[in-house]
C-alpha cells in the first residue's frame, strides 16, 4: 500500500493537485483563447469556463460525503481519465454547445478526482504541510504552462489549448494508477473535530471557512479570467502581457513555501482575515490600472494571495474537521466561487466594463471576512496532533 508520507504518494498527489487545480493556473489563457481565436464574446467564454467549474462542484459535493468509502486510486485515475477524453474532444469541434457539454462534463470528471485527491491530504498527518508542498507543485506547473501554452497557441491556433489539457491530464491519469496513495486511517470519533458537531458532523465553524474560501475562490476566477485581456485591452501588447503570466507563475512558487515555513509563527485566523482584504485591493489595481507597472506588480502577485492563504485555511480546517469529508469537498468549496467567477466577470466587464470587477470584489471580500471571523479564535491555533491523540 502506498504511503501519504511516501515519495510516491506526495509525487501522485502533487501531479494530481496540478491537473485538478488547472483552472487556478489556465483561466486567462483559456478565456483568452476562447475569445481571441474562438470570437467569442467575454460573456460567452466566461460561460465555458462556469460549465467546467460548475460539473467539478458537483462531483464534489455528491462524492466528498462518501469519502471514507470511496476506492481514492480508482476514481482518480478514471477522472482524470475521463476528463482528458473531454478535453480533447473540445479540440476537436468549434460548436458551441457541443464545446458547453463537453466543459460540463470534463469538469465533473476532473472534480471527482480533485476530491479524493484533498481527502487524501486532509488525512496526512500534516494537512498544512503537505497541502503546502502541492501548492509548490502548482507553482512550478504554472510556470510551465503560462510559459509554453500561449506560444504553442498563438502557433497553431486554439485547438491546441485543449489538447494540453487533454495532456495534462493523461499524465495526472498514468502516475495515479501507479502511485495513488491511501489515506492514512481517521482518528477515532472523526467528524467531531475541534470545533463540535457531535459524532459524523461537521463543526459550524467549517462551514464559516467554506463560505469565506468560496467568497475569494469567486473573487479569483472573475479577474483572473480576465487577467490577460485587460491587459490587452489597455494596449500592453501581447509580449509584455505575456510576461506578466511568466513572472505570476514565478511569484506562485513562493506562497506555499512561506505557508509552510510560518504554519507555527502566524494564527491561520488572522491570515484568513487579512486574505480577502488584501486580494480584493489587487483586484482593483489589476482592473483600473492605465500604466503598465501597477497591471503588472498587482497581476503577479494576485495568485499568491489565495494560494498563501488556502494554505493556512486548508491547514486549520483539516484540523476542526479530522474525518477528511470537508476537505474531500474543497473543489466544491473553491469552485463554487470560481464557477460563478468567469460567467459574472464577462457579465460584469460586457456591461460596465473592467472596473466593476474590482468594486464587485471589495463587496465580496467583506463577506469573506465576516465569514472567517466568526471562526473562533482559540481553535485557530488548535494542533492536529490533539485531534489525533
Amino acid at each position: 500500500m502506498i504511503r501519504t508520507d511516501s515519495a510516491r504518494g506526495r509525487i501522485a498527489l502533487m501531479v494530481a493537485h496540478c491537473a485538478g487545480m488547472v483552472d487556478l493556473v489556465a483561466l486567462p489563457v483559456w478565456v483568452g483563447t476562447l475569445i481571441s481565436r474562438y470570437r467569442l464574446d467575454p460573456q460567452q467564454a466566461g460561460l465555458l469556463a462556469t460549465l467546467f467549474l460548475v460539473g467539478a462542484v458537483l462531483a464534489s459535493v455528491v462524492l466528498a460525503p462518501l469519502f471514507h468509502r470511496l476506492p481514492g486510486r480508482t476514481v482518480a485515475t478514471l477522472g482524470f481519465g475521463l476528463a482528458g477524453a473531454g478535453f480533447f474532444a473540445v479540440s476537436r469541434t468549434a460548436d458551441f454547445g457541443t464545446m458547453a457539454l463537453l466543459h460540463a462534463l470534463s469538469g465533473v470528471a476532473a472534480g471527482a478526482a480533485l476530491s479524493v485527491t484533498h481527502g487524501t491530504i486532509a488525512r496526512s498527518a500534516n494537512p498544512h504541510r503537505l497541502f503546502a508542498i502541492v501548492g509548490m507543485a502548482l507553482g512550478v506547473f504554472a510556470i510551465v504552462f503560462l510559459g509554453a501554452t500561449p506560444q504553442v497557441v498563438a502557433s497553431v491556433g486554439g485547438p491546441a489549448l485543449f489538447v494540453v489539457f487533454a495532456g495534462v491530464m493523461g499524465v495526472a491519469t498514468l502516475v495515479s494508477l501507479l502511485a495513488f496513495p491511501a489515506p492514512d486511517a481517521a482518528p477515532a470519533g472523526a467528524g467531531a473535530g475541534a470545533g463540535g458537531g457531535g459524532q459524523g458532523g461537521i463543526p459550524a465553524a467549517v462551514w464559516f471557512g467554506i463560505a469565506g474560501i468560496a467568497g475569494m475562490g469567486l473573487v479569483q476566477s472573475m479577474t483572473f479570467s480576465f487577467l490577460e485581456r485587460v491587459g490587452a485591452d489597455r494596449g500592453f501588447g501581447p509580449q509584455a502581457v505575456t510576461g506578466v503570466l511568466i513572472a505570476l507563475g514565478f511569484v506562485n512558487l513562493f506562497p506555499a513555501v512561506l505557508a509552510a515555513l510560518l504554519e507555527k509563527r502566524w494564527a491561520a485566523r488572522t491570515v484568513l482575515l487579512v486574505g480577502p482584504v488584501l486580494q480584493a485591493l489587487l483586484v482593483a489595481t489589476i482592473m483600473n490600472a492605465t500604466a503598465f507597472v501597477p497591471y503588472a506588480v498587482a497581476a503577479s502577485l494576485f495568485a499568491a494571495v489565495m494560494i498563501f492563504t488556502h494554505t493556512f485555511a486548508f491547514g486549520l480546517l483539516a484540523r476542526l474537521d479530522t474525518s477528511g469529508r470537508a476537505m474531500a469537498a474543497t473543489p466544491a468549496m473553491v469552485m463554487i466561487g470560481a464557477a460563478i467567477g468567469p460567467i459574472l466577470g464577462g457579465t460584469l466587464v460586457k456591461a460596465h466594463g473592467y472596473g466593476s470587477l474590482g468594486l464587485a470584489a471589495l463587496f465580496i471580500a467583506a463577506l469573506a471576512v465576516f465569514c472567517f471571523s466568526r471562526i473562533p479564535a482559540q481553535t485557530a491555533v488548535a494542533p492536529r496532533q490533539e485531534a489525533l491523540a
